[in-house]
């Protein structure tokens, strides 16, 4: 028994119709064939009301009308073929859009009824008199809601002039309308070339349609490609997506790359340093051209944050700001500027932070430097060195029983801050080391709990009325504990106990003792008109 692949024409002809994305493909495969055609006007009327579309280009014309009607053959010459690779099936949604279909090219004409056609039935080609330029297509019975729209969007970067209802449409996007280079790929448009304001979005066009889009963000700030046909190939039949998409993605990518690398080399030897780098220093990193700056003395602001508040955990880095002005090479080699490499705050580094705002350090971004550039000889990587903490007359060592956080409590003088390299001396605010909340002379604020936690929970929730609870019992344990007043201490105290809604204590006055006994602790004593009684501690 032998077996080999048959084909069930009329199963093909039916299913054939599901083929197409949409009903709009209609309008792109009329256009695509006048463009090989060779037209260079194309004309398109649609009137919604008797639904009768009506597409004019001024092409070469249809020598053989057999070739309306062959499917998955091309009919084009060798040429075209080998530049284009038509499919052949782009005339056959004609055939299931509408219901006649009325073809003229020359001193030729041909009157489809759809329905008779994909039965196989023959149609007689007729002679005319009148000769018709290029070709004229005539459909009958095509609903195409919103045309007018569609088509505009269809058309962004179509080679050739196309007019709609006597309208030429923009196609802003097309070749001859935008600043190009030639690529290996085919011809590029890059967005920013000139202000450094560069995107990763790309509109990629295959024989003047779009095969790839942007998921986001505007057009007009996209890169546009071009593609060579002979190189790339869209599936059948829309040629709405490239074939082997995600392969080619890369492609185009690196071909954006290249392209930007050419552009970037003629910036830097047409502009001075400081100049080039202001402008394009952020598609440098983005376009993985880093060491474009390796042989220039000028450092990218954008590489540098000052501390210009206290450090705290918080992911926005509210606490840290771009320098105005970059340091000179000179500064950095001479030691005047000190540059460190320091991980956001966390549980675990908040001292090494305290170190870097009391010094002065600049906060230096090095990934966005190529690994050979000349500043890594000078960067500190600060997260790797031993910091020590040390409070300067420590006054007392409490715990803060707080809503989400208990650390300890050190009151002290000052706190000095010590690595190999460095001492620094903090009197105006606090610092969390290893859980220990170190509140030097100045700090009265409750602040140091931001250090202590971020105050998420598990769930990525900011708790925000636990952090104000603990800001809050931090500040009143910072106030009273060093407090000079006996009775205003032990009066703010009462104040939270809300004695008032015990009736027991009503009218009682008690003789309260601190420090007796052996430990730390208190006695309470009722006072009564024969005298102190009932004391317990």
């Amino acid at each position: 028994m032998q077996i080999q692949v048959r084909v069930n024409e009329e199963g093909a002809l039916r299913n054939q119709r599901f083929a197409f994305t949409d009903r709009f493909t209609l309008v792109s495969e009329l256009l695509q064939n006048a463009r090989r055609a060779g037209a260079t006007h194309i004309e398109v009327d649609y009137d919604a009301g008797t639904q009768i579309l009506v597409v004019q280009d001024n092409g070469g014309g249809l020598d053989d009308f057999q070739k309306l009607l062959s499917f998955h053959e091309s009919g084009w010459d060798d040429a075209t073929s080998a530049e284009e690779r038509p499919f052949g099936v782009g005339f056959s949604n004609c055939l299931y859009a509408a219901t006649r279909c009325i073809v003229a090219s020359r001193h030729q004409r041909v009157d489809i009824d759809t329905a008779a056609a994909l039965a196989k039935a023959s149609i007689d080609v007729e002679s005319m008199t009148e000769a018709v330029t290029g070709t004229r297509i005539e459909l009958h019975g095509v609903e195409l809601p919103e045309l007018g729209s569609r088509i505009e969007t269809l058309c962004l970067g179509f080679p050739v002039e196309v007019l709609f209802n006597g309208k030429p449409l923009t196609r802003r996007f097309a070749v001859a309308n935008l600043a190009t280079m030639a690529s290996p790929m085919g011809t590029v448009h890059l967005t920013g070339t000139r202000d450094g304001k560069f995107s990763y979005n790309a509109l990629v066009f295959l024989q003047g349609f779009c095969v790839m889009k942007p998921n986001y963000g505007s057009f007009d700030e996209a890169n546009v490609v071009h593609l060579d046909s002979r190189q790339f190939m869209a599936r059948l039949p829309d040629r709405d997506k490239l074939i082997d998409e995600d392969v080619q993605s890369k492609r185009i990518n690196a071909e954006l790359a290249a392209c930007w690398r050419q552009t970037l080399e003629v910036a830097k030897s047409q502009l001075c340093p400081e100049l080039f780098v202001a402008i394009y220093y952020e598609a440098m990193r983005a376009w993985g051209q880093l060491d474009l700056l390796n042989d220039l003395d000028v450092l990218p602001v954008e590489l540098f944050d000052e501390i210009v508040d206290y450090p705290i955990q918080d992911d926005d880095g509210s606490y840290v700001r771009q320098v105005a002005v970059a340091p000179t090479r000179q500064a950095v080699e001479s030691g005047a500027v000190t540059l460190v490499s320091l991980d956001w705050l966390g549980d675990d580094n908040a001292a090494r932070w305290m170190m870097a705002r009391a010094k002065g350090y600049l906060i230096f971004d090095w990934i966005g430097l190529s690994s050979n550039h000349w500043a890594w000889r000078y960067v500190r990587f600060l997260d790797q060195e031993t910091v020590q903490v040390e409070a300067v007359s420590e006054h007392i060592c409490v715990q803060l029983e707080g809503r989400w956080i208990w650390p300890t409590v050190i009151l002290c003088d000052s706190v000095i801050l010590r690595s190999a390299k460095d001492i620094a001396e903090i009197t105006d605010t606090g610092v969390c080391h290893e859980d220990v909340l170190y509140i030097p002379a100045g700090e009265t604020s409750g602040e140091p709990v931001r250090q202590a936690s971020s105050f998420i929970d598990e769930n990525d929730q900011f708790l925000a009325a636990d952090l104000d609870a603990d800001r809050d019992a931090l500040a009143d344990l910072i106030r009273r504990l060093r407090s000079v007043d006996p009775v205003q201490t032990l009066d703010s105290l009462l104040q939270e106990l809300r004695l008032g809604r015990y009736p027991l204590l009503h009218g009682k006055s008690f003789q309260v003792t601190v420090g007796v006994g052996t430990a730390p602790g208190y006695s309470v004593a009722l006072v009564t008109e024969e005298g102190v009684c009932h004391a317990e501690s």
